[in-house]
């Protein structure tokens, strides 16, 4: 079966000068593509590319099995929305007005609008929670006001195929929760095929069924999300030097405090957690244990601990992790009880903060307020 939307050995860049080649990408219908990359890679002129807003440099991009350059312009409006980070500013016009325009594609020569158009516009509107903007100047929005009418505008298009480029630019957490949802739900229940960039790592990972990974002159990686998104990729597709990349949280951690260990943070069950961040934050390197292997302590603490004690996932905590820990603890100024519940496993860490009142060291108990 001929995939929806394909590109074959593609390259794009200005002038006659080839930014990036060898783009080759396969999408069945109602697939959610995102693009991701540092500033500058390229990953909006991909975009601008594959809509005929820039022109290709060398081979071809094919939508609903028909290569892209023989679509003609009314009909490639009918199957493709765009939604680019270029700044529109109509002026005098409402925000209904602007949604309109989406539906032009659709209208008779003279571009007047039916009452199947109006209710589409309503509908759009309403998708994005924006129907009380309907009679607003659209040049008198904010940002994220702007984000979503456009959004609305590409929704009432009525699209098989939508690109977006960082369609979740100046709005707030609500709203790229609602769109990224709404987004999805469009490619799951109505079979649009979606083409985005985003900079949020952890949203790419939730709404995607494909990354491609855009740095340098060709292609990074190209999969799944949960194929790539592992902290060594991220790392080097933004070339970090500094701090690391959580896959299982989806989340980048500053860089640990440098020096050696001060205090100690007797923790577990994600209770150690916003004592790292504190201290991280504070610059105060720490010690940490005895930590569960797959608790979520854990992975956090690997990166922003100086030094941490671990135990095998499921499995009592042995006397020899005891003697670590609290060797390490006394080399410390204080220790910190995060609150973590003990149990059979963990007693051991019950047992480490007697050992550290034994030993005068002084225990705080944490607390976030």
């Amino acid at each position: 079966m001929e995939p929806y939307f394909k590109t074959e050995d593609l390259a794009v860049g200005y002038d006659g000068s080839i930014l990036i080649h060898n783009i080759n990408i396969t999408l069945e219908k109602g697939t959610v593509l995102t693009l991701i990359g540092p500033n500058g890679a390229g990953k909006s002129t991909i975009l601008k590319s594959i809509t005929r807003h820039l022109q290709t440099i060398s081979g071809r991009v094919f939508v609903g099995g028909r290569d892209l350059l023989r679509w003609p312009s009314k009909e490639l409006a009918k199957q493709t929305a765009v939604v680019l980070t270029d700044r529109i500013r109509p002026e005098l016009t409402t925000c209904a007005e602007v949604v309109a325009m989406g539906r032009y594609p659709h209208t008779n020569l003279f571009g007047h609008l039916t009452e199947g158009d109006r209710a589409a516009v309503r509908e759009a509107l309403e998708r994005v929670h924006a129907l009380d903007l309907a009679q607003r100047d659209f040049s008198a929005l904010s940002d994220g006001q702007r984000q979503r009418i456009l959004l609305a505008r590409a929704l009432c298009q009525e699209p098989e195929l939508m690109v977006l480029d960082e369609p979740t630019a100046y709005l707030d957490i609500r709203y790229k929760i609602e769109l990224l949802e709404i987004l999805r739900e469009m490619a799951r229940e109505k079979g649009i095929t979606l083409i985005l960039s985003l900079h949020e790592i952890d949203l790419a990972a939730k709404i995607s069924d494909l990354l491609l990974c855009v740095r340098g002159e060709t292609i990074a990686a190209f999969g799944p999300p949960e194929q790539l998104l592992q902290s060594r990729t991220i790392e080097e597709l933004y070339q970090m030097d500094r701090g690391s990349f959580n896959p299982l949280f989806g989340s980048v951690e500053l860089p640990r405090p440098e020096g050696s260990h001060r205090v100690f943070v007797v923790a577990g069950g994600g209770k150690g957690i916003p004592v790292y961040r504190s201290l991280q934050r504070q610059g105060i390197p720490f010690a940490t244990g005895i930590l569960f292997q797959n608790d979520v302590d854990f992975q956090v603490a690997q990166a922003l601990s100086a030094t941490v004690i671990s135990a095998p996932a499921f499995e009592e905590m042995t006397w020899q992790q005891f003697d670590k820990a609290a060797q390490v603890m006394k080399q410390c100024r204080q220790v910190i009880d995060a609150g973590a519940p003990a149990g059979k496993l963990n007693e051991k860490n019950r047992r480490l903060l007697d050992f550290a009142k034994q030993q005068g060291i002084p225990v705080t108990a944490y607390t976030n307020s």
